[in-house]
């Protein structure tokens, strides 16, 4: 795999929720000029639908998709003005891709968040902005260790969770970054509202 570049260094780092309308308004404002809006903030919920509680679904709902709603407004105005733009959003296969058990709430936020970056896409195509989605499979992340611990069993979950990825590997972080550097660069500037799926073959 090719070496990503050395961006991190230069990037401030800020707390944010981004299920606060007013603070996100309040973070793309002072962040000045925005080339690249990359939302992968998220949440996921453990059970059916029947195991989903109201206040679950909503949150679910926020995270997932309510939040890159409220991004994508605050940065889109200048991106369309300037005639430039990327604005990707981390969806999953977990969507109207492809459903799993365990995942109603979460795939039904992640489903709609591929209708939402569409829609956007459509909406701006002629703006000069670009709109994506990067839909990876499982991928090892301090989230999923959590979500494993929190488990009865977690070293049968994670195996389990292995073995549902034809390669019989997790994705790794990097191999998602890569993705999403494509989605950033230009060399993606002819592409716009797709979905591209990293996922180990999990949905073959």
């Amino acid at each position: 795999m090719a070496d990503l570049p050395e961006i991190a260094p230069a990037i401030e780092t800020v707390a944010l929720d981004v299920t606060d309308a007013d603070a996100v308004r309040g973070a793309i404002a002072d962040a000045g000029r925005v080339d690249i809006l990359f939302n992968c903030a998220g949440w996921v919920h453990n059970g059916t639908i029947l195991d989903c509680s109201e206040e679950d679904w909503a949150r679910s709902l926020d995270q997932n998709v309510t939040s890159c709603y409220f991004t994508i407004r605050a940065a889109l105005p200048q991106m369309i003005d300037r005639g430039s733009g990327s604005i990707i959003n981390v969806s999953s296969v977990v969507s109207s891709i492809s459903g799993v058990p365990n995942r109603a709430a979460y795939g039904a936020g992640k489903a709609a968040l591929i209708g939402l970056t569409k829609a956007v896409a459509r909406d701006v195509i002629r703006s000069g902005v670009r709109v994506n989605a990067l839909c990876p499979g499982t991928t090892a992340s301090p989230s999923l260790d959590e979500r494993i611990a929190a488990l009865d069993d977690p070293e049968q979950a994670r195996r389990d969770f292995i073995a549902r990825q034809p390669m019989g590997r997790l994705g790794e972080p990097d191999e998602m970054a890569a993705a999403a550097v494509y989605f950033a660069s230009d060399e993606s500037a002819f592409t716009t509202g797709q979905t591209l799926i990293v996922d180990g073959g999990q949905t073959i």
